[in-house]
């Protein structure tokens, strides 16, 4: 698959889990789901999958799923990212191994790199591997932000194709555009303001929200990318809700209490995530019945 097909709606999967261990079925079954009601593509094992609290086993293993699950009908970009250069190139290689079309890479958390860090992280994974790979620029959980030039400059490596934007700037998708050109592919981080990404030329959005309502984020997505922004204005205004109930508490333990109400899996996270709180419950379900997913 060419990495131009990384567009328009992308969950970023949540992993199931049953009494401590990996769901295998629900995963299964929520990939099936997902795909079924029109996402053009799936992350797994992304920080709403729960990537800090899983092995390096179990890891490997639910992208081995999502792929095997995905039977070549969307591309599955496998989350390979870590704030330990030599960790990413071994998800890397896994990855690709197994059959991913693609890469997200996380900007290194905690050790806070300098610019010329991140480059030389980049640059080192994309020597490793023959996929394409996708830059995750997200400020709030890594504490660093990429520049526009330090983007630009690895969007000169070949394949190093496009950008997971959550830092909530709405001008880095033109800022980019002009760095990086009009072919390096930009997926909003952030459902909310994936409109208004989506207005300033980006390609789509790598999706909480599309665990919980695929068809409506597809549909959304579609508009957009054939310029009826009538449409999705539309869709937006049923959709929004949902989004900010998604991150009334840490993300993903709504999305998966929204899953448990919807009857597709169990609300289970593993610590330090925690089920939401009753108040949090109610303002899921009443956003669930504005989007019609709930009576």
């Amino acid at each position: 698959m060419s990495a131009t097909l990384f567009k328009g709606s992308i969950p970023a999967l949540v992993t199931p889990f049953s009494n401590g261990k990996l769901d295998e079925k629900a995963f299964r079954a929520h990939v099936n789901w997902v795909i079924a009601e029109g996402s053009h593509g799936i992350v797994p094992v992304g920080t709403t999958g729960e990537s800090p609290t899983l092995t390096h086993d179990e890891h490997k293993q639910v992208i081995v799923w999502a792929i095997e699950e995905a039977r070549g009908r969307v591309p599955v970009i496998a989350g390979a990212g870590s704030n330990n250069t030599i960790d990413a190139i071994e998800f890397s290689q896994h990855a690709e191994k197994v059959g991913a079309q693609g890469l997200l890479h996380v900007t290194p958390y905690y050790n806070k790199p300098n610019q010329e860090g991140l480059y030389q992280h980049f640059k080192a994974i994309a020597e490793a591997t023959t996929l394409p790979i996708l830059i995750y620029n997200i400020p709030p959980r890594s504490v660093v932000d990429m520049s526009v030039e330090t983007m630009a400059r690895l969007a000169k490596i070949k394949n190093i194709v496009g950008v997971k934007d959550a830092t909530a700037k709405l001008d880095r998708v033109s800022a980019q555009r002009q760095a990086c050109g009009e072919d390096f592919i930009q997926l909003s981080g952030e459902d909310g303001t994936a409109l208004a990404h989506m207005a300033h030329g980006g390609h789509g959005c790598i999706s909480v929200t599309a665990n919980v309502a695929p068809r409506l984020c597809a549909d959304f997505q579609n508009a957009c990318l054939a310029g009826d922004y009538q449409t999705a204005l539309k869709l937006q205004d049923k959709l929004f809700p949902l989004h900010q109930a998604l991150f009334v508490e840490p993300n993903p333990a709504p999305s998966k209490a929204a899953l448990a109400m919807l009857g597709r899996m169990s609300d289970e996270t593993r610590l330090p995530m925690v089920p939401v709180t009753a108040g949090t419950r109610e303002t899921l379900r009443s956003a669930l019945v504005h989007a019609g997913l709930l009576n």
